[in-house]
């Protein structure tokens, strides 16, 4: 989020059809559909991750919410290791008087921590989302980095896995809040789970939209946008936000190994920033494995008709 080193640059299946339940006229009515032959698989498939992933799916909650604010925590001590070439950058770059920049760390630094602490142990989740989102807001201002693409990208992403969060809590809660409308606690958590699911997909496309064309990466952005459609939309939401934990994982590894390099190496700082806001989409997808995708979704329509 902040100025990176010397180098900076500004991702039950359906009951079965009534007409099932009447004597089949002809060995056509009886074959089920190609879609339902997939969702038939689909469902099979997610049965079996369900019984592979038991011993941790209930620690799936907590290790999504570290996940997700894995880099403000890494942001935060950057900043304190690094502050005065912070305070050199903002100064000198962006303008910003020098008393002005400290305070600016300063504050960014404190809600940062506090945020992602109270995220981690589910405490004040409101306003620790609302803290860590001025942060997400107020550095692209104070950066200069609100209208670079892939960053552009990259938070909205980020602000989608704390709207996950945000959801997440909704869970228990049986108080509104005073002075916002009255919403039940539910219908908070079903928008905040869609608002969420779109916009943690948007760390993908630009996946899709930077880098070269190889045949490899070519496959892996189909792949990976058709599972992103699909968790948008909340079709077999789990499985899809599933395979996208395992992609982006697996990207995160190959491409943004900043451990390989140096500390005084000018990529280092670039590459670890995209490896903790990668982590970050992937504790946000956790949580759609956890919870599936919400009343707002065609998996729970399914449920419905």
């Amino acid at each position: 989020m902040s100025i990176r080193g010397t180098a900076s640059r500004q991702f039950h299946s359906m009951p079965i059809s009534v007409s099932s339940r009447r004597a089949p006229s002809s060995a056509a009515t009886s074959d089920p559909s190609p879609l339902d032959a997939i969702r038939q698989q689909t469902s099979k498939i997610e049965d079996a991750l369900d019984r592979v992933s038991g011993p941790i799916k209930p620690y799936l909650p907590a290790i999504g919410r570290f996940l997700i604010v894995a880099t403000f925590i890494e942001d935060a001590i950057r900043i304190v290791s690094q502050w005065n070439d912070q305070v050199f950058y903002l100064h000198s770059y962006r303008g910003i008087p020098r008393f002005l920049t400290s305070i600016f760390l300063f504050v960014n630094v404190t809600a940062m921590i506090i945020g992602s602490g109270l995220v981690i142990v589910r405490k004040h989740s409101v306003y620790a989302v609302g803290a860590l989102l001025a942060v997400v807001v107020s550095q692209a201002i104070g950066y200069g980095l609100i209208f670079e693409l892939n960053f552009f990208l990259r938070n909205l992403s980020v602000i989608g896995g704390l709207l996950m969060v945000l959801s997440d809590s909704f869970v228990r809660r049986k108080i509104a809040f005073a002075g916002l409308p009255t919403i039940d606690e539910k219908d908070k958590q079903m928008y905040f789970q869609l608002a969420g699911r779109v916009l943690l997909i948007f760390l993908f496309l630009g996946f899709i939209l930077s880098g070269d064309w190889s045949f490899a990466r070519i496959f892996v952005s189909f792949i990976g946008f058709i599972a992103c459609v699909m968790v948008v939309v909340g079709f077999k939401a789990k499985l899809s936000a599933m395979l996208l934990v395992v992609i982006l994982s697996i990207f995160n590894i190959l491409i943004n190994h900043y451990w390989t390099y140096s500390s005084s190496h000018p990529n280092r700082d670039f590459l670890k920033y995209e490896h903790f806001q990668t982590l970050s989409i992937v504790g946000g997808l956790l949580l759609v494995v956890n919870t599936g995708a919400g009343k707002i979704s065609i998996d729970e329509k399914k449920k419905i008709y």
